[in-house]
């Protein structure tokens, strides 16, 4: 598997306006991107054999217990860590992160957390140390410095604000000699020890696609709505879906960019009820979900077929209208993994150079136990967090 690759992750580093994981800053060819321009519909997004292997990763039966999926891996090539084994409990677990700018990050920052509390009080790491860069890559580039000029970490997590501007940073914490786990978002090296994150943006966006294709009649008009251009993991939703939708028989209105605003989404979704029927609603990404509903509800239109995401809001409106939808995810439980990846290496334990994790959208059939599981968590968690097994459940995520 390639680890070089762009970050497969949701998009995050766009401030308060998304509700997913991950931002870089460049396509693959080193392209400029203006990112206030809309995005052109062409290949400049689209790498054939990415999208063909993350596709098909969503039918490979992931190594491990589905029951802590974050600790499966599909189709793990294994390291040998030996090398970091650390005696003692006592290790430093430093962890350089590019913010909590959104709920879909506050909710995985609190999950990991919490995941470490656990593995302090087994005595597996000592002290856990942190930084915010708040979305800014100066910011994080100086933190990651930090942690290594300290020589205090034994071990240094990274979740990139971007990719490109990022990975000279990485590479000189490589360079000294610690274990590097870089999650969610990736680099432009494989020099880390490992690179989590689940299958990509290209599964996420075919799985939206493909449910609309199934659940409509040939002919019928959808709308899709985007957040921002110029994003590697939203454009690599986009391009997956535009192969899907070009091979069915179901007309494309439009592509609409709605910067993340509720507002919006319900004003851009109530235009097109007014020039006519739109019976399919494709999102890059599920936060405003809610509002693009309600504005088939203002206009007494019937409820379209949905692509959405496992945020609570849209889910708990899925449950109450009956509509058709489907909850594509981008694997919030990542964010256990990467502190439980630190204690295994230290601990001179395997670990797949790229940990790919499982990532399954929530359907029908399973949408009401999620709900049931997290019928106490506010309206902006996600679903699929993965932490109901840890002790802080489900204060720690209520009380945010």
């Amino acid at each position: 598997m390639q680890t070089t690759r762009l970050a497969f992750a949701a998009a995050a580093a766009l401030g308060l306006l998304l509700a997913t994981g991950c931002t870089t800053d460049a396509p693959a060819d080193d392209a400029a991107t203006d990112e206030s321009a809309p995005a052109a519909d062409s290949g400049e997004w689209f790498v054939q054999a990415e999208y063909d292997e993350q596709l098909a990763q969503r039918d490979i039966e992931p190594e491990g217990d589905p029951n802590t999926p974050w600790l499966q891996a599909i189709e793990p090539e294994w390291v040998d860590t030996s090398a970091f084994t650390r005696e003692g409990g006592d290790a430093t677990v430093c962890f350089s992160n590019a913010s909590v700018s959104n709920p879909w990050r506050v909710t995985g920052w609190i999950t990991m957390q919490e995941q470490v509390k656990v593995l302090q009080e087994a005595g597996e790491i000592g002290e856990f140390r942190t930084s915010d860069a708040g979305d800014d890559d100066d910011q994080q580039i100086s933190d990651i410095q930090a942690f290594v000029d300290s020589g205090e970490c034994d071990a240094l997590i990274i979740s990139p604000s971007t990719t490109a501007t990022l990975t000279p940073a990485v590479e000189t914490a490589c360079a000294s000699g610690i274990p590097v786990i870089v999650f969610d978002r990736g680099v432009n090296t494989d020099c880390a020890t490992t690179f989590i994150h689940p299958i990509g943006g290209y599964a996420y966006g075919a799985d939206a696609a493909e449910f609309l294709v199934e659940n409509l009649e040939p002919g019928s008009k959808v709308l899709a709505l985007r957040i921002l251009p110029g994003v590697d993991v939203l454009e690599h939703r986009w391009a997956a879906a535009q192969q899907i939708f070009g091979d069915s028989e179901l007309e494309v209105l439009g592509n609409e960019f709605t910067g993340g605003d509720a507002a919006e989404i319900k004003n851009i979704v109530t235009q097109y009820l007014q020039r006519g029927d739109v019976d399919g609603i494709w999102m890059d990404a599920g936060d405003g979900a809610v509002a693009a509903i309600e504005a088939f509800e203002d206009a007494g239109k019937p409820y379209p077929v949905m692509a959405g995401e496992d945020e609570l809001s849209f889910m708990r409106k899925w449950e109450e209208t009956g509509m058709t939808a489907i909850a594509p995810v981008y694997s919030n439980f990542q964010w256990r993994t990467p502190v439980l990846a630190a204690t295994m290496i230290l601990n001179g334990e395997q670990v797949p150079a790229e940990w790919v994790l499982p990532q399954e959208p929530i359907t029908e059939a399973d949408r009401d136990e999620y709900l049931e599981r997290n019928a106490e968590m506010p309206s902006l968690h996600y679903a699929k967090f993965g932490g109901e097994d840890l002790p802080g459940f489900p204060d720690a995520w209520r009380d945010r």
